[in-house]
């Protein structure tokens, strides 16, 4: 559900894009997550929090965007997100004492807790600089060219990052049992 929960709005907000522009997509994408948050609400009783805050950025940017008629707003929003994940990432572990990259993935990782941290930055650094990036090609290249980059560029950048971690983190997972 995760997979589908990130991706569809984007997919669905990429094709509009390219069919009708900027103004149908982002219309497109507020109207997919919020179906979204009522699907996983209805099949599963709630509704992660990540899609919650989805949901908010894109509804409240999105209908700025379609409300003035300017794309700047929609443009903004995958840095809002990455830098909120960014926030939440730090302020969870220095404010709270809790690390939520391991608590995510203690399940299959037991590396020492100074890795965790380091772990825990390298993503709240990563989430920051994705976010500056798409600023940089929002407002540094072409509409179309910055609809290209939030799907096919930042998937594949995603896709590198957590390559490179599981390379480097591979002395630490877990062994799973193969009868299970």
């Amino acid at each position: 559900m995760q997979v589908l929960t990130d991706l569809l709005p984007v997919i669905l907000f990429f094709i509009a894009y390219k069919k009708a522009g900027i103004f149908v997509a982002t219309a497109v994408a507020i109207a997919t997550t919020l179906l979204l948050v009522v699907y996983s609400k209805i099949k599963h009783g709630k509704v992660e929090k990540m899609l919650l805050i989805n949901g908010a950025v894109i509804t409240v940017l999105g209908g700025i965007t379609l409300l003035l008629h300017d794309k700047t707003f929609i443009m903004w929003k995958p840095t809002v997100l990455y830098w909120i994940g960014a926030i939440a990432l730090i302020v969870s572990r220095y404010a709270f004492k809790r690390n939520l990259i391991a608590q995510m993935l203690s399940k299959v990782l037991a590396p020492p807790a100074r890795v965790w941290d380091q772990l825990n930055w390298a993503w709240a650094l990563f989430l920051i600089g994705l976010g500056l990036l798409n600023l940089y090609v929002a407002f540094h290249f072409s509409e179309d060219q910055w609809v290209n980059f939030k799907l096919f560029g930042v998937t594949a950048i995603m896709f590198i990052f957590m390559i490179a971690q599981v390379l480097l983190l591979k002395a630490y997972w877990h062994e799973q049992d193969a009868s299970k």
